[in-house]
C-alpha cells in the first residue's frame, strides 16, 4: 500500500458500534411508538367524537373533583395525542439518519433525549400534584396511601434511571470521538 492510501484510510472516522446500536434500539422503539400512535390517534377521532366528551366534561360532579392538569389533558386531549405521534415520527426519522451518521439527526437526537429528560421531570411533578389533589376520601384507605406511596417511589425511580440514561446518550453523542464519524 501506499503512504497516500494509509493516510487516506487513517482520516476515515470509523462507525462506532454506540450510535449503530443506539440508532437501531430507537428505529425498533420510535417505530413501534409511531404505529401505536398512529392507532390510538386513528382511534381517538373515530371512537370518541369530540362533542361527547365535551359533554361529558361539563358533568359537574366529574368536573369539580379532576385536578386542574387533569382537566386540561382531557380538553386538549387531540392535541397530546398529536404531539406525541409528531415526537416519535421525528424520532424514527432521526434514528434512521443516525444510523446514516447524519449530522443534523445527531443534533436532533440530542433535543429529543433533553425533551425526554424534561419530560421525565415533568412527569414525576405532575404524579405528586395530581396525588395531592385527589379527594380525602379515596385516599384514606390505608391500602390506597401505601400503594401511592410505592408508585410515586417507582416512578421517581424509573423517571431518575431515564434521565440518567438521557444525559449519558447526550453526553456521548456530544463527544469529539462521535462527532467526527458524522457529516
Amino acid at each position: 500500500m501506499s503512504e497516500q492510501t494509509l493516510t487516506t484510510i487513517e482520516q476515515v472516522p470509523q462507525k462506532s458500534t454506540f450510535v449503530t446500536v443506539l440508532a437501531w434500539i430507537f428505529i425498533v422503539m420510535a417505530g413501534i411508538g409511531t404505529f401505536i400512535s398512529i392507532l390510538q390517534n386513528i382511534m381517538l377521532y373515530k371512537m370518541f367524537p369530540r362533542e361527547e366528551m365535551n359533554k361529558a366534561m361539563q358533568q359537574p360532579d366529574l368536573v369539580d373533583q379532576m385536578p386542574t392538569f387533569a382537566k386540561f389533558m382531557f380538553s386538549h386531549i387531540e392535541l397530546f395525542f398529536l404531539t406525541f405521534l409528531i415526537v416519535v415520527t421525528v424520532t424514527l426519522i432521526s434514528a434512521i439518519a443516525l444510523l446514516k451518521r447524519k449530522n443534523w439527526a445527531r443534533i436532533v437526537f440530542i433535543v429529543i433525549m433533553s425533551l425526554g429528560i424534561i419530560w421525565n421531570i415533568f412527569g414525576v411533578i405532575m404524579q405528586y400534584i395530581m396525588f395531592s389533589s385527589l379527594p380525602t376520601e379515596i385516599i384514606s384507605p390505608p391500602e390506597f396511601e401505601s400503594m401511592m406511596t410505592i408508585m410515586k417511589i417507582a416512578s421517581l425511580i424509573m423517571a431518575t434511571a431515564f434521565c440518567v440514561l438521557f444525559g449519558w446518550i447526550i453526553k456521548k453523542l456530544s463527544s469529539a470521538k462521535i462527532k467526527a464519524e458524522f457529516v
